[in-house]
């Protein structure tokens, strides 16, 4: 089981803060890593690293700005990691056409930094950058972008991706051939309890409804391939594992990009996505106008093509979409209502709970990283 390879390790995570980042925290130090977290700040109020008290319980939690190249690298010497998770980036679209300079400034220059941390602390086994399915040039096609199509992107926030992977890239080729182990991780459509970002869809029904309001719907016929936190996460732990262990690997995974996905058949409309929701949270509604949208064409369609992680490491999605709905409304019905009647002080206990459910799920699905 994955679970081994990580228990007594010190696994250093950036974006520790964030929703990715703090279920990630949360989830290796269930499995008994020491884990040290570095965030310029927390990005949300509320947010699930505030909702799970999750700074009291890693060994570090320190606040830095990876742009700031030399605070990085003495963070890294500091906690002497096992192995990296490296999610701190400027992570919204809409942000990124805002604040250009700032998106390619974190995404370009923190995965340099990220990476030159590497190279000053040879204590480190083993890496995973994690990016984004927006790296990928947007051809408008109806298959899944496979990890030999083309990088690109004509918005800051998909180009600073495509040349964060592009930068890992050459790291490996010229510094990490002979260590540490590293690997770039490509996923979207992810969502699950604790996200409250700005203009993504379940946020924004948690705190319409939680306010007794309708939420109004943007675009309910556009089509993602939609996926619980819990799902590309696994695929993250599971190539770290390896990386770290670097034992019985029929194929190199040093250097290697893979994609994390749903299955190809995952493919639902905002509009599904908010009445699927809703059935999980009596009561209340939303305000789309699908007469008026009905058939309009989606012009933002990315799917994954995941067959090399299912080749390289075993890896494919347990969950199916009811499900993932199901574990996503759940958790916000908790914060904001409580568990059988009574609020919870924290989150933590259901967030580990939900952890372990989806482990079990795994495990009963016969998923190779549970074995």
């Amino acid at each position: 089981m994955f679970a081994n390879a990580y228990k007594g390790r010190r696994v250093f995570v950036t974006g520790h803060t964030g929703f990715k980042g703090s279920w990630l925290a949360a989830w290796l130090s269930q499995m008994g890593a020491v884990v040290g977290g570095f965030s310029d700040d927390v990005p949300t109020t509320p947010s699930h690293y505030s909702a799970m008290n999750l700074g009291a319980h890693l060994e570090t939690d320190l606040r830095g700005d990876i742009r700031d190249r030399d605070a990085l690298v003495r963070a890294v010497r500091q906690f002497r990691p096992d192995a990296v998770f490296h999610l701190a980036a400027q992570a919204l679209v809409r942000k990124s056409y805002d604040d250009p300079a700032l998106t390619f400034e974190s995404n370009m220059m923190g995965t340099l930094n990220m990476l030159e941390a590497v190279r000053a602390c040879p204590d480190v086994g083993a890496v995973v950058m994690i990016t984004s399915d927006k790296c990928y040039r947007n051809d408008e096609w109806v298959w899944g972008y496979r990890e030999t199509d083309h990088l690109g992107g004509h918005d800051p926030y998909s180009a600073s991706k495509s040349c964060a992977e592009i930068i890992a890239h050459s790291y490996f080729e010229s510094f990490f051939k002979d260590g540490p182990a590293c690997a770039t991780v490509r996923a979207g459509n992810v969502i699950g309890g604790g996200d409250w970002a700005t203009d993504r869809i379940v946020p924004d029904c948690a705190r319409a409804w939680a306010a007794g309001q309708p939420v109004q719907i943007r675009s309910p016929w556009a089509t993602r391939p939609w996926q619980l936190v819990l799902e590309p996460l696994s695929g993250y732990l599971w190539l770290g594992a390896r990386l770290l262990l670097g034992q019985n690997n029929p194929f190199d995974l040093r250097g290697q990009a893979y994609n994390f996905g749903p299955a190809a058949d995952v493919n639902n409309t905002v509009a599904e996505v908010v009445e699927a929701l809703a059935m999980h949270w009596p009561g209340f509604n939303s305000e789309m106008d699908k007469a008026g949208q009905a058939g309009m064409k989606e012009c933002t369609l990315l799917k994954l093509c995941c067959d090399k992680a299912l080749a390289h490491l075993g890896w494919k999605a347990t969950l199916n979409f009811e499900e993932t709905i199901r574990y996503t409304a759940e958790w916000y019905h908790c914060f904001y209502q409580g568990e059988g009647g009574k609020k919870p002080q924290n989150m933590l206990d259901f967030t580990l709970g939900q952890i372990s459910a989806y482990v079990n799920a795994a495990e009963q699905r016969g998923q190779v990283w549970v074995k």
